[in-house]
């Protein structure tokens, strides 16, 4: 732990880095009236804070910033998640009441009003299709030979998949096959059912039988939506880095697995290094998960460098996990 002094100088430097994004020299922070020592002072303390590796020097004669050591000494210790200002939790209220629609619509509008809210890029993680419960199984014929198996679950989300037609399989039996398998399969999850009872009508329950094999191949995938990816473009001077980042949020499955491992360490805040993502070493991580009726069916986040505003964005992170977990929960 660090002494009431240094604790309050290295809060100082982080707060303003963050703000300005260049190095902090003593004269500035000596300037502050909470700080109530002499230059010399700050300068030797923070030397010392160099020397255990919560600052760095970039240049000889250049003040100094934080490390990723400081940053996470800063998280856990000195800043607290906070409360949103008042403009920004009415935005995410008003926001939620009138988000209407598929579930897919608003959870990829949900990524670009975190990205808003925080000048980060935002990810969000929707539940998978195989741990929501149908509420409704529509077979559309697209041509003689081909029909549509759509999914529509109770969270609003929806799903598809294509089933090959025989002969005899019109649209009065794809009509009677929906019937029953919609009887059979509401309130299941895609998988608990494997077959329904016979109708009777063997065209019918070969039709229910096909698709009940079609419907095994959709819900395996996350769904993911990011927002705001360009401003992160800004935050780096460096090309390679910027590179590096936007390319590993094109990846779908890398992103799911940081946040996914990320929560299940019970954590909040990684920060550089921590994530284990090596694109993203340059790069912080907030992270929170959506709760439906007690089971975590999804994620938000925002990703960004390493100097930002940490108790704005836990703040804004919270809010809005919260806020879609309600929505979904509401239907």
């Amino acid at each position: 732990m660090l002494d009431d002094r240094k604790t309050a100088i290295l809060t100082a430097v982080v707060q303003e880095y963050i703000s300005t994004a260049q190095p902090v020299g003593s004269s500035h922070i000596a300037n502050i009236p909470a700080i109530g020592v002499s230059s010399a002072t700050v300068r030797n303390e923070m030397s010392q804070l160099e020397q255990d590796g919560y600052l760095v020097q970039p240049h000889t004669s250049a003040g100094r910033v934080p490390t990723d050591k400081g940053y996470r000494y800063f998280v856990d210790h000195l800043a607290s998640p906070g409360r949103l200002d008042r403009a920004s939790a009415r935005q995410v209220g008003d926001f939620f009441a009138a988000a209407h629609g598929r579930l897919e619509e608003m959870l990829n509008e949900t990524s670009n009003l975190l990205a808003a809210l925080t000048n980060n890029a935002a990810v969000v993680v929707g539940p998978r299709a195989e741990a929501v419960a149908i509420r409704r199984i529509d077979l559309v014929s697209l041509s003689e030979v081909l029909a549509t198996v759509v999914v529509v679950f109770v969270n609003g989300s929806v799903e598809n998949a294509q089933l090959a037609l025989v002969d005899g399989e019109d649209d009065l039996k794809l009509s009677a096959a929906s019937v029953h398998l919609t009887a059979a399969l509401e309130g299941s999850v895609i998988g608990a059912v494997s077959q329904v009872t016979a109708t009777g009508d063997a065209t019918v329950d070969a039709i229910c039988a096909r698709t009940l094999a079609a419907l095994a191949n959709i819900g395996a995938a996350d769904q993911v939506f990011t927002g705001g990816v360009a401003s992160v473009a800004g935050a780096f001077d460096a090309v390679d880095v910027v590179r590096d980042v936007l390319a590993t949020l094109e990846q779908q499955f890398v992103v799911v697995t940081l946040v996914s491992d990320l929560i299940e360490r019970g954590m909040s805040v990684a920060i550089g290094g921590e994530h284990g993502v090596e694109q993203l070493a340059s790069c912080a991580v907030v992270v929170a998960p959506v709760v439906v009726d007690g089971e975590h069916l999804g994620s938000v986040g925002v990703l960004g460098p390493t100097r930002m505003d940490y108790p704005q964005a836990l703040a804004t992170v919270d809010v809005v996990s919260e806020e879609l977990g309600h929505r979904i929960e509401d239907g």
